[in-house]
C-alpha cells in the first residue's frame, strides 16, 4: 500500500494504549491520524507524538474525511453507540472491542453498516487475544455447529482457580483480584456473569446466523460458589468453572446460557486456569476444536484489534466491497431461545439435614417422584452442630423437575438448608 490508511483512535485506556504503542513502532501501512480521549493527562505519556494528534472531541475523528477506520475502545453503551452510528453514516469502517454494544445493539449497527457499505469488526470483543470471531465466520463456515462451551471471563476464572488451590472464600479472593487489577472496583459485570453473557450471545449469533436477544440469555454468576462445593467437586473428579454454553436443539431452538458448571477433569477445558480463556466448538465435519489463550489484557486484546484493522486496511486498498464474509446477513432471523426450566442437565446438589435415620432414603424418594435418577448420594460426615451434609449427583433431568424436587426437599422438616445447586457439564 503506497498511501497509508488513516485511523481514528477513540479511547487510549488499557486496550487503546496497547494499540497505540504497538502502532508507534510498527510500519504496517496504517497510521493513526487522530486520537480522542476525554483525559488530557494521557497525552503526557506520549511525548514523542505531536500534541496536535490528540483531542477531547470525538467529532473531530467522526467528521474527518481522511480517516478510513474508526477504532472504538471506550466501552459501554453511551456515548459509544452514538459515536459509532455517526461514524458509519460518514462511511467509516469500525473496529471495536465493545462486547456490550455488539450484544445489545449489534443488529442495528450491522444493518446501518450494510446500508453505508462499511464493515464492523469486533474480534477483541470476545476472548481478548484469542482469534474466534474470524474463524467462526470463515475457517469453520462449512461446518454444522452443535455446541459451543467456553470460559469467557478471565476474572471469574482467576477467582475460581484461587478458591480451588487455596480453599479461600469468594469475597477474599475477589478483594485480591481487585488489588491485582484483574477485577474492577465494581466487579458486578464479571462475577454476576454479565460480561460472559455478552460474549456468549455474540458467539451464538455468529455460530447459528441468528439474532440473539441478550435479555433471553440465562445468566448466573459465581458469587454463590463456596470452597466447600469446589472441594467436593474435586473429590468427585470435577472442577468448577463459569461456562458460556450454546447448543442447537430440536426445531432449531437454541440453548444459550451462562452459569457455573462442574466440568470433568478429563475435559480439556477444565485445565484452563487463572485469567486464561478457552472456547471449545463441536461441529461436523471438524469434530472438536478448542481455542485458548489470554482472554484480556493490554497487548493480547490489542493484538485482536490490530488484526481487524489490518484486515480492513488490506481490503479497502483494492475493493469497494470489503470483507463480504464478515457482513450482516439480511435474512438472519431472531433466535428462539430455550427457557432454562426446559433444559436438560446433570446436577450437583448440596443439602444440610438432620442426622437421623431415613433422611437419605427420603431424598431419594423425592427425586424419584419427580422423575430424577440419582447416580450418587453421599453423606459427607457430621458438622459441628450435629447436622449432616449430603451430596447428590443426578443423571440427566429436566431443570423444571429438579427445581420441584429441590423445593420439596427444602420444605422437609428434616432439612436445614439446600445449600447449592450446580449444573454438571456432560
Amino acid at each position: 500500500m503506497d498511501k497509508k490508511i488513516q485511523i481514528g483512535l477513540l479511547g487510549i485506556g488499557t486496550v487503546g494504549s496497547g494499540v497505540l504503542e504497538t502502532l508507534i513502532n510498527k510500519d504496517c501501512g496504517v497510521e493513526i491520524k487522530k486520537i480522542a480521549d476525554k483525559d488530557t493527562e494521557k497525552i503526557k505519556r506520549y511525548p514523542e507524538l505531536s500534541p496536535d494528534i490528540f483531542t477531547t472531541d470525538a467529532k473531530e475523528l467522526i467528521n474527518d474525511p481522511e480517516i478510513n477506520i474508526m477504532v472504538e475502545l471506550i466501552g459501554g453503551i453511551n456515548p459509544a453507540l452514538g459515536f459509532i452510528k455517526a461514524a458509519i453514516k460518514n462511511k467509516k469502517h469500525i473496529v471495536t472491542a465493545n462486547k456490550e454494544l455488539i450484544a445489545k445493539h449489534g443488529k442495528e449497527l450491522f444493518t446501518l453498516a450494510e446500508e453505508n457499505n462499511v464493515v464492523i469488526l469486533y474480534e477483541a470483543a470476545v476472548c481478548g487475544g484469542i482469534p474466534i470471531i474470524m474463524p467462526l465466520r470463515q475457517s469453520l463456515a462449512g461446518n454444522k455447529i452443535s455446541q459451543i462451551a467456553g470460559i469467557l471471563n478471565g476474572t471469574t476464572n482467576y477467582i475460581l482457580t484461587k478458591m480451588e488451590h487455596e480453599g479461600s472464600e469468594f469475597e477474599d479472593v475477589l478483594k485480591e483480584a481487585q488489588a491485582l487489577g484483574y477485577a474492577e472496583a465494581d466487579p458486578t459485570g464479571d462475577v454476576k456473569g454479565h460480561d460472559a453473557a455478552y460474549k456468549t450471545a455474540i458467539l451464538a449469533s455468529l455460530a447459528f446466523n441468528k439474532t440473539v436477544d441478550i435479555n433471553s440469555v440465562y445468566v448466573e454468576g459465581i458469587d454463590g460458589i463456596s470452597p466447600i462445593d469446589i472441594g467436593y467437586a474435586n473429590e468427585l473428579g470435577y472442577k468448577v468453572k463459569l461456562i458460556g454454553l450454546i447448543r442447537n436443539g430440536d426445531k432449531d431452538i437454541l440453548d444459550v446460557r451462562v452459569h457455573p458448571m462442574l466440568v470433568s477433569k478429563d475435559h480439556p477445558i477444565s485445565a484452563i486456569d487463572d485469567v486464561l480463556n478457552a472456547v471449545e466448538i463441536e461441529a461436523e465435519p471438524v469434530s472438536r476444536v478448542m481455542f485458548s489463550g489470554p482472554g484480556a489484557g493490554k497487548f493480547p486484546t490489542a493484538s485482536s484489534v490490530l488484526g481487524d484493522i489490518m484486515a480492513i486496511a488490506r481490503e479497502i486498498s483494492f475493493t469497494d466491497y470489503p470483507l463480504p464474509m464478515m457482513r450482516y446477513d439480511k435474512q438472519r432471523k431472531d433466535a428462539d431461545i430455550k427457557h432454562i426450566k426446559d433444559t436438560i442437565n446433570k446436577y450437583y446438589i448440596r443439602v444440610t439435614t438432620n442426622n437421623m435415620p431415613g433422611v437419605i432414603g427420603d431424598l431419594g424418594i423425592i427425586c424419584g417422584k419427580n422423575g430424577i435418577n440419582l447416580c450418587s448420594i453421599v453423606q459427607k460426615g457430621l458438622l459441628s452442630d450435629g447436622n449432616a451434609r449430603i451430596i447428590l449427583l443426578t443423571e440427566f433431568a429436566k431443570e423444571e423437575n429438579i427445581l420441584k424436587a429441590v423445593d420439596e426437599i427444602a420444605q422437609r422438616q428434616t432439612t436445614r438448608e439446600v445449600n447449592n445447586l450446580i449444573r454438571v457439564m456432560d
